[in-house]
């Protein structure tokens, strides 16, 4: 049986990239895929490939007001939910005019930053929890970073915003189970993932090519990773088969931080 089978699942960010990745990896395991993004193009676009077990809705993550719309056609259409993927992020690069160190930073770059990161979360948090507490088993599963446990001077913003994500989610964590609800709640922490989000550092032509090899040399395993193993992690953590597991920040990243910044010796 479909490890999915039976379930509903909202998935942030899904039109692309890791997000994407997730909504496939969901239906083909039996669940049916809410996809949401604010690229609604290509949300649409990805929801009508996956075929019938997956729609989309337009939903800006950190605006509340589209929360409670998307969370009202949920309860309309669904009744209740089993699982949410808090997945939708932003480095900031493209998105604001930065810059991000830390003695230059801008303050609004910096906000623009976590209303994505951290509040889109926290409010994925809040209105899954009202969708799936009356439910049988559900999860929550958010997208953190390897770069919300070590720093990154030239992205503060990202990096503060996702370690947020992480020591939230301990506390959804727990707040659910004082509560006796059956939800689970759980980070996945990936690093050197190859996404479109790595445009704005890559460069173009042989600079990327050089840029990209550069990456999988600081990794232990000597590759970067793909949306899809990032996928296959949240697909644990999403099943009842992790029934037993919550708090958990769960790394997908190669080896990098199990304390190696380089690629092991051939010797």
């Amino acid at each position: 049986m479909p490890r999915l089978e039976g379930k509903t699942a909202l998935i942030t960010g899904a039109a692309r990239g890791i997000g994407q990745a997730i909504a496939e990896l969901f239906s083909a395991e039996g669940a049916r895929v809410i996809l949401s993004d604010i690229n609604d193009r290509q949300g649409r676009e990805v929801a009508n490939k996956i075929g019938k077990n997956a729609v989309y809705m337009h939903l800006d993550v950190s605006q509340e007001a589209d929360w409670k719309l998307v969370a009202k056609e949920i309860e309309k259409s669904y009744g209740q939910l089993n699982i949410v993927v808090n997945n939708a992020g932003i480095i900031g690069f493209l998105e604001t005019q930065g810059p991000h160190d830390p003695e230059n930073l801008d303050l609004d770059s910096w906000h623009k930053v976590h209303e994505t990161n951290l509040d889109g979360v926290a409010l994925g948090c809040k209105y899954g929890i009202r969708l799936m507490k009356n439910s049988s088993q559900a999860s929550i599963v958010n997208i953190s970073s390897r770069s919300g446990i070590v720093g990154i001077p030239a992205a503060t913003a990202y990096a503060s915003s996702k370690a947020a994500v992480r020591n939230h989610t301990k506390s959804v964590a727990l707040y659910c189970a004082d509560h006796s609800y059956p939800i689970r709640c759980n980070s996945i922490h990936p690093g050197a993932i190859y996404t479109p989000m790595w445009d704005a550092m890559l460069g173009e032509g042989t600079q990327r090519e050089a840029a990209l090899k550069d990456v999988a040399a600081g990794v232990p395993l000597g590759i970067m990773g793909e949306p899809m193993d990032v996928a296959y992690a949240a697909l644990y953590l999403a099943a009842d088969e992790s029934r037993y597991v919550t708090g958990i920040e769960l790394n997908i990243d190669g080896g990098i931080l199990a304390g190696s910044t380089a690629a092991p010796s051939t010797t």
